[in-house]
């Protein structure tokens, strides 16, 4: 433990506004020019996790209409919100993957620092299916209550 290092670390906090600025084909040099890719992929990490949480918050409050009518189309739409929230999850884990691999291409990591995932990216890694799955029980229950009422539909009818 008797090494001397010569990396100083600085914590810096990003405003709202910060997010979304520009990223430099050289990162840190302004005067390279604008790199779009790594520009909007930062965005959509940044955004597609609030249409996410958006989607689902509306498929809930979907979600209790339909428990409140019994009816099934409000299910269906709940599904298809959850397919769309994964979508976004998994869009928001694959852009921040893309950047950070952009980002190493152009910055190599100092000596004695290792880039890891962390806690937070295993959970969206895992959040993604558990969403896919979501939606299609809540598709498969709502065809499964359709058939079943047909049936009995058709039983009160003969």
């Amino acid at each position: 433990m008797g090494e001397s290092s010569d990396l100083i670390t600085e914590c810096f906090s990003f405003t709202l506004s910060d997010q979304f600025m520009e990223k430099y084909v050289e990162p840190g040099n302004h005067n390279t020019g604008i790199d779009l890719l790594r520009t909007y992929l930062w965005r959509c990490q940044f955004l597609l996790p609030f249409v996410s949480l958006g989607l689902m918050c509306f498929g809930a409050l979907i979600g209790l209409c339909a428990c409140a009518c019994r009816s099934l189309y409000p299910t269906i739409a709940t599904g298809v919100l959850h397919f769309l929230a994964g979508l976004c999850t998994l869009g928001s884990v694959s852009c921040y993957v893309a950047g950070i691999e952009l980002l190493h291409q152009k910055l190599q990591l100092p000596e004695n620092v290792k880039g890891e995932f962390g806690w937070s990216f295993c959970l969206a890694c895992v959040s993604a299916p558990l969403q896919f799955m979501a939606a299609a029980l809540f598709i498969w229950a709502a065809r499964t209550n359709r058939k079943e009422y047909t049936l009995m539909k058709a039983y009160r009818v003969a």
